[in-house]
């Protein structure tokens, strides 16, 4: 579990052109979802290109825990034998998410609405991470939590039974508190609906259609308006997960910045609820060709084609962007870093209350290598230093979160000085082949803290 075990410290060298074929994992929100409604579905469901990162793995555990058969055939090959909705049946032992908030929250809502307990922990990080934003609407259905204070793991949610559908109007724009209250509507009478005023992530509304439940989604005054029929009978199907945005966003800004790259990212997912952040460097003024687009598992993907931006500029990033590209944020604070002038990015608020406060740790980590940093609650502005301009010689403080290390060390391959990481462990969660598939491109990552 990470952040239980022994630190792991690396850090980065400044590198040469990086160049071939990154070939990243499947995307984590669709490998956790394609498990989740796989279980809750009758029949064999079978996935290709599964995310086999520890989060995935954690939530593949947790639907074997509540009854459903889970399969692992060979590397992403998987199948799920459905229980059907509503028949989860209560775990013998706590569930534990490891580092995984999509999973604990998304599970949280698949068995709010039945008549079950289940108790749910995770690791150091995702302990500290607050449960109330789901577990206040899905008390609305009649669920009951009880957790440590302040709404945190460990947590005994008591699942409503004969609950019926709810109305509720997001808050915040959060992806995994819609698909919670989804996944809960699924075995509540009626219909639910979840009001959106910005648009977020949609895998969990593409992926109900794709196994056969009731949904529309309309565009009203309100904002985006999900309408979720319960009770329905869901059918299992084949998923193909595409590749990872959030994971190919890496080896991408490292190509951006590191002189001289030139690589190939296929397969990538290009839904709207996700492009936030290549919209964002086109702007800057990225090098990126989007090559064959196509559709894979209902999903749009290309493949990318990045190589070295030595001019990129600063921008004003649009806060109504945030949703679209709330994981990207702090390696795009790194691609600030190496832009001209400086970039600002609001309506960020949201990423305090990751797996770790992303803005307060890219603020210090950036300010300890040489960049001029400013924030606010839910603002962060870099003042770009150009290319190769980063000084560097610093190792970054991760708090166990797997962006955080993965961004440093993308940073240290174009600094002028080394950039270390306390513990890239915490990877391992989400991109288990980083360190192979960035040195297979040239990278120069070490094990150790640098000398």
């Amino acid at each position: 579990m990470s952040g239980e075990g022994p630190a792991k410290p690396m850090h980065a060298l400044k590198s040469g052109p990086l160049s071939g074929t990154a070939l990243v994992p499947g995307d984590k929100s669709i490998s956790h979802r394609a498990l989740i409604f796989g279980a809750m579905s009758r029949g064999l469901t079978r996935v290709t290109g599964l995310l086999e990162g520890q989060d995935v793995l954690d939530t593949a555990k947790a639907m074997r825990a509540f009854g459903a058969g889970v399969t692992r055939h060979g590397q992403g090959d998987w199948s799920v034998e459905g229980v059907g909705v509503g028949g989860f049946t209560e775990p013998d032992d706590v569930i534990d998410c490891g580092n995984s908030g999509t999973g604990v929250r998304l599970i949280m809502g698949t068995m709010a609405t039945t008549a079950m307990t289940a108790t749910f922990t995770g690791d150091a990080s995702l302990r500290k991470r607050p449960m109330g934003r789901v577990t206040d609407p899905l008390s609305l259905f009649g669920t009951r939590a009880y957790g440590r204070q302040g709404g945190r793991l460990p947590m005994t949610v008591v699942g409503a039974g004969q609950a019926r559908g709810i109305r509720y109007a997001l808050p915040v724009a959060s992806a995994q508190v819609k698909s919670a209250i989804l996944l809960a509507g699924l075995n509540a009478a009626g219909e639910t609906v979840v009001i959106e005023r910005e648009p977020t992530r949609d895998h969990s509304e593409r992926m109900l259609l794709g196994f056969g439940a009731t949904l529309h989604v309309e565009k009203t005054a309100e904002g985006h308006v999900i309408t979720l029929q319960g009770r329905p009978e869901l059918r299992a199907r084949s998923v193909a997960v595409p590749r990872d945005p959030s994971s190919a966003a890496f080896p991408t800004c490292a190509a951006l910045i590191v002189e001289g790259s030139d690589i190939l990212v296929p397969g990538v997912s290009q839904n709207l609820t996700r492009n936030g952040l290549y919209i964002t460097l086109a702007e800057m003024g990225a090098n990126i060709d989007f090559l064959n687009p196509r559709e894979e598992g209902g999903e749009p993907v290309a493949d990318l084609r990045v190589r070295f931006s030595g001019a990129m500029r600063g921008i004003e990033v649009p806060a109504e962007r945030a949703p679209s590209m709330i994981d990207e944020y702090p390696i795009l604070a790194v691609v600030a870093a190496f832009s001209e002038g400086k970039t600002v990015m609001r309506g960020i608020r949201e990423l305090r209350v990751k797996e770790s406060d992303r803005i307060d740790a890219m603020a210090r980590g950036l300010e300890a290598c040489g960049v001029r940093v400013e924030e606010e609650e839910d603002m962060l502005s870099v003042h770009g230093m150009g290319a190769g301009g980063m000084p560097g010689g610093a190792v970054a403080r991760t708090h166990l979160d797997h962006r955080i290390a993965m961004s440093f060390l993308v940073a240290g391959l174009a600094s002028r000085a080394p950039i270390g990481v306390d513990d890239a462990a915490p990877i391992a969660t989400s991109f288990p082949i980083f360190e192979t598939l960035m040195t297979g491109l040239g990278a120069e990552l070490r094990q150790g803290r640098p000398d």
